[in-house]
Formats: C-alpha cells, sequence, structure tokens
C-alpha cells in the first residue's frame, strides 16, 4: 500500500465508520481494513462477535477477545501473515498509533447501550466483514441478536451505507435469498473474492483488492490495488 501522511490527533471532520467482525473465515480481510482505516484517518466503532474473535484466534493465533484484548497482536499477525515489513507505510504500528491518538473506539457485541445501536448516532457506513451465515441471516429477518445485527438494522432504517462481505463457498439457497433481499434493500453484497486483473504478486495483493473495493464502496479515496486502465 502507498505512504500516508502521519496521524492527526482525532479531530473528525467526518462520521465515524463501523467495522464489525464475525464468525466467518477471513479474518485477514478484517484486519487489514482495520489496519487501512485507520492509517486513512478515519474514526472506526469496531465490535467483534465471540465467533469472530475465535475464528481470529485460529487463523491468526492470537487470542483476541470480542471486548478487543490483543487487538495489537491480531493487526501484527496479519502483517506477518502478508509479508508487510513492520516499518511500512501501512502496518500495525502505525495503525495502532493511529487508533491511540482517538481514531478507535470498541464496542461489546452484547451492548445494546453502545452507541451505534441509535439512528441518533451518525455515521459514514457499516462494513460487516467478514459476514457469517447467521449474521446474514439475523439482518435479513430483521432479528437482531446482537450489537452487530442490531447497528446493521440500524443502517438499513437510516438508508446508511450498509456493506456485507460474505466469503463461504459454496452458499446455499437459503443464503442467496437472504443475499437477494439485503441487496433489494440497498445493502452492498460485496464477497470477499479477490481479482487477479491488477497484477498480483502475492497474497497481500490479493488481501488488498478486496479491501481496496470495500474502501471504494465507502467513498474513500484509495491506491489500495492497482485499477484496471491506469497503468
Amino acid at each position: 500500500m502507498p505512504p500516508t501522511s502521519p496521524p492527526s490527533p482525532a479531530h473528525p471532520t467526518q462520521p465515524p465508520i463501523v467495522l464489525a467482525i464475525t464468525g466467518a473465515s477471513g479474518a485477514v480481510y478484517a484486519m487489514r481494513l482495520l489496519e487501512a482505516l485507520l492509517l486513512l484517518d478515519r474514526q472506526v466503532h469496531l465490535t467483534i462477535s465471540q465467533s469472530g474473535a475465535a475464528v481470529i484466534r485460529q487463523e491468526l493465533q492470537v487470542q483476541l477477545s470480542p471486548a478487543g484484548g490483543n487487538l495489537w497482536e491480531a493487526l501484527a499477525a496479519t502483517d506477518r501473515l502478508l509479508g508487510v515489513a513492520v516499518d511500512a507505510a501501512w502496518c500495525a504500528p502505525r495503525a495502532r498509533q493511529a487508533a491511540e491518538a482517538g481514531g478507535l473506539t470498541i464496542h461489546h457485541y452484547e451492548d445494546f447501550f453502545a452507541p451505534i445501536a441509535s439512528g441518533s448516532f451518525l455515521t459514514a457506513g457499516m462494513v460487516i466483514c467478514p459476514c457469517s451465515g447467521s449474521t446474514l441471516s439475523g439482518i435479513a429477518h430483521a432479528a437482531s441478536q446482537n450489537l452487530i445485527q442490531r447497528a446493521a438494522e440500524v443502517h438499513l432504517k437510516e438508508q446508511r451505507k450498509l456493506i456485507i462481505v460474505p466469503r463461504e463457498t459454496p452458499v446455499s439457497a437459503l443464503q442467496l435469498e437472504n443475499m437477494l433481499r439485503l441487496a433489494r434493500a440497498n445493502v452492498v453484497v460485496l464477497p470477499a473474492a479477490p481479482g487477479w486483473y491488477h497484477g498480483a504478486t502475492c497474497l497481500c495483493d490479493l488481501v488488498d483488492f478486496v479491501v481496496a473495493r470495500i474502501l471504494d464502496q465507502l467513498a474513500i479515496d484509495n491506491t489500495a490495488m492497482a485499477r484496471w486502465g491506469t497503468g
């Protein structure tokens, strides 16, 4: 990823982004997206389901808790997996610096009193990455069982940007119906399906392809991937 300016103190000029991590495979997408948002100086309200934390433990070998304990170790593990140097422009240490300057707020997934549970709390959008099948179903049927699903319902009713990133494959007819139901409600269904046309040469290129597409949908300027027709 390209260089960015040093993170500035938290004096937000734009509403924050809500990022939810649920129990589908693909923890690296979530961690890399969190890194990108923080390094692009966007405030993030993060919530992680119990299953999401379990997947991170399985895939990144970090004992992350839903309250965010060991989050920086999870980001560092992502960097190692993707081959990102610790002094790179976009890396875990710089993301932590941005977070500690006020760029990150963490909410427990069972806390229905969190600000993101209310439509009166303004946001620039919400991303569920990765999005599990159960989370998909809960949102599609307006049957919220936790803060993540409630926050998604809030974004739907307030007609704000909501992006879900399913990764499971193959998908059942019921999952497809749920995706269609949400797409008809103006939810962006963005599967974690990286392309290859941008000259991918490593795992990081494939992960960053998906991250770039998410950032595009949030209207956040980025150069996380080489774009078609620009080279």
